[in-house]
This record gives C-alpha cells, sequence and structure tokens, in this order.
C-alpha cells in the first residue's frame, strides 16, 4: 500500500514512475523520506533535479538513509543540491531520526 497522498493524473509517465518508486523502496523509512518529498516537490522538479532524484531512487536504501543520517559520507556522485534539498526537508518533516 502507498503512503501518498498525492494525485499523479497531473504527471507525466517520467514522475508519475519517480513517485511509484519514491513510496515502494523496500525499506519504510525511505518510503517515507522520498515519498514524502515526491509528494510535495515531484511536479516542480526541473528534468536535471529529476534525473538527480531517480539515481537516489536507484540507490541502495541502507546507503541513503546513511547518508542521511550521517553515518557515512554522500559519495561524491550522489552529493547534489536536490540530495541537500531532500536532506534539508527530512530535517523539517522529520523523517528520519538522527
Amino acid at each position: 500500500m502507498s503512503g501518498t497522498r498525492r494525485s499523479s493524473t497531473d504527471l507525466d509517465v517520467r514522475r508519475r514512475r519517480a513517485l511509484f518508486r519514491s513510496w515502494h523502496r523496500g525499506m519504510r523509512e525511505m518510503d517515507l523520506v522520498f515519498g514524502r518529498f515526491a509528494d510535495a516537490e515531484i511536479s516542480d522538479l526541473s528534468d536535471s533535479e529529476l534525473s538527480d532524484f531517480e539515481l537516489l531512487l536507484d540507490a541502495i536504501d541502507r546507503d541513503v538513509f546513511m547518508w542521511l543520517t550521517d553515518e557515512i559520507a554522500v559519495p561524491q556522485a550522489f552529493d547534489t543540491p536536490l540530495y541537500r534539498r531532500i536532506k534539508g526537508f527530512c530535517a523539517v518533516d522529520g523523517a528520519v531520526a538522527r
């Protein structure tokens, strides 16, 4: 079951796919991180930001979680303005305990 509260009917196929993947991670904590962010921001992401988001969606959940909680350093390829935006969103939203 998806936790999304956002309809995807107004989204293009690429954004719909990213929204779905955001809520179906395999690790509930990452569903909450990516899913809540996608619900709030997916329609406003530029194509470049969407590419960065898709790259994060391809990463291993546990790794991303450890980056977000500062347990390990974020690899340079993932340390994008969008990643930092998601991390800030988590801090405000409370999706990730520190």
